[in-house]
Formats: C-alpha cells, sequence, structure tokens
C-alpha cells in the first residue's frame, strides 16, 4: 500500500479540490494497483468526455515522483511506455467517438459538469493551431479530452491525426511523468505536493485562459453565433 508515501510526503500533501480527485489520495486508495489505475484514469481522460475532469498532469508527476521514492514498484520505462500507450489509445477512441457520432455529440443541454463553452473554446483552440493542436492540448485540460472528439466530429485524416496524437502522447505522458521522478526527489517539493500540484495545473490552464482573455478583447467570431456553424468550422480547419 502507498499509505506510508502519503505520510513521506510531509503535511504539506494535502488534498486539492474533492480528496477523490486528489492525485496522492487516488494512488494510495489503489495501493499495489495505483500504476494500472493510472492508466485507466489517462485512457479516460484522453477518451472519454466523461472523464474531462481527471487530474492526467499532476496524476502523472506523482507517479513519477513514487517511482523514485520506491512506493511505485514499476520501472520508470515501462511506466512512461505503459502511460504513452494509454493516452495514445485514448485519443484513438476519442477520435472514433467523434468520426462515428457526428456533431450530434455536441448537441447537449449544459448540466453541472458538461458546458456548450468547453466545446466552443476547443474548436476555438483547433481553429487557431490547425493540426498541431493535437500536441499542444495534450497540456490543456479539459481540451484534451474534447479535441480528440472535434478531430473526429471534423474528419480530420486518420493518417495525420495517429501522428500528431502519437508526438502528443510521448511528450506529455512520458515528458510529465519524467519530471515528476527528477523533481520528486526534491525534498522541497515532495513536502509541498499540493501547491506543486496547484502549479502544474495553473500552468496547464495558462493557454486557455490567454485565448479567454483574447476572445474577450476583440470582437467575438460570428461563425460560432449558431450550433450548427460550429460544424462548418470543423469542415473548414479540422481537415486540413
Amino acid at each position: 500500500m502507498l499509505t506510508s508515501a502519503a505520510l513521506a510526503l510531509g503535511p504539506g500533501a494535502l488534498a486539492l479540490g474533492p480528496s477523490w480527485l486528489d492525485p496522492q489520495t487516488l494512488l494510495n486508495d489503489l495501493g499495489d494497483w495505483a500504476l494500472w489505475g493510472t492508466l485507466g484514469i489517462i485512457f479516460a481522460e484522453c477518451g472519454l468526455l466523461v472523464g474531462f475532469f481527471l487530474p492526467g498532469d499532476s496524476l502523472l508527476f506523482t507517479v513519477g515522483m513514487l517511482i523514485a521514492q520506491g512506493f511505485i514498484h514499476q520501472p520508470l520505462w515501462l511506466a512512461c511506455v505503459l502511460l504513452t500507450i494509454a493516452a495514445f489509445l485514448g485519443n484513438v477512441v476519442g477520435y472514433e467517438i467523434g468520426r462515428a457520432s457526428g456533431p450530434a455529440i455536441f448537441r447537449k443541454p449544459d448540466s453541472k459538469i458538461f458546458k456548450q463553452k468547453y466545446v466552443d473554446q476547443t474548436v476555438d483552440f483547433f481553429e487557431r493551431r490547425g493540426p498541431a493542436a493535437i500536441v499542444l492540448a495534450r497540456f490543456v485540460p479539459i481540451v484534451r479530452t474534447f479535441i480528440t472528439v472535434t478531430a473526429g466530429v471534423g474528419r480530420m485524416d486518420r493518417r495525420k491525426f495517429l501522428s500528431y496524437t502519437a508526438i502528443g502522447a510521448v511528450l506529455w505522458a512520458t515528458g510529465v511523468t519524467v519530471l515528476g521522478y527528477f523533481l520528486g526527489s526534491v525534498t522541497f517539493i515532495a513536502n509541498n505536493l499540493e501547491a506543486i500540484a496547484l502549479l502544474i495545473v495553473l500552468v496547464s490552464i495558462l493557454p486557455m485562459i490567454v485565448e479567454v482573455l483574447r476572445a474577450r478583447s476583440k470582437r467575438r467570431n460570428e461563425r460560432y453565433d449558431e450550433p450548427h456553424e460550429r460544424q462548418a468550422v470543423l469542415d473548414d480547419d479540422v481537415r486540413g
């Protein structure tokens, strides 16, 4: 079990947000299945719309840190390979869901969890950056979940999508885990995991904040005024 790991992280390792979304709590509850449970969470966040709220960045970082400290016994290379595969397959599933469902998948009323603005922000992110958005979105919470489905809805070329999503999976899943592995041995970071997790979240959502501020600073793009126009945007921008 990882109970000793929770104690080893010190008083700074408190829950960030709901306890069931705190990476340390999740991994501690999973015990010896920590890595395998993380694979499922990463897959869900990358491919299933219902997983957009999951703590992917901070979870990967914490997994790397706990591997370095010996609380997760699988070697770093194996964890990186498995996490990259989970991230890649999750995106592929999300793409195929979007491709099979079409724009109807986004035509649903707002709820406490789902907001239509998430779709609008993702489409805007895609329009601004083109296919490279598949890579960049890996580092933006919420967007990384919706963008794969958006690519499928817009019928982005499958081969191009697979290429970009593979690059993104390696950079994100392996990169953040390795970062946690090497920085996790720093006492200050280990003792202030909550602050570090918050910093990771803030850095992750920074591109989204920039996009929102930029959108508010100028006239709203009329191409998004009606729901049916989102598909027209996808047809114009995503297939390229």
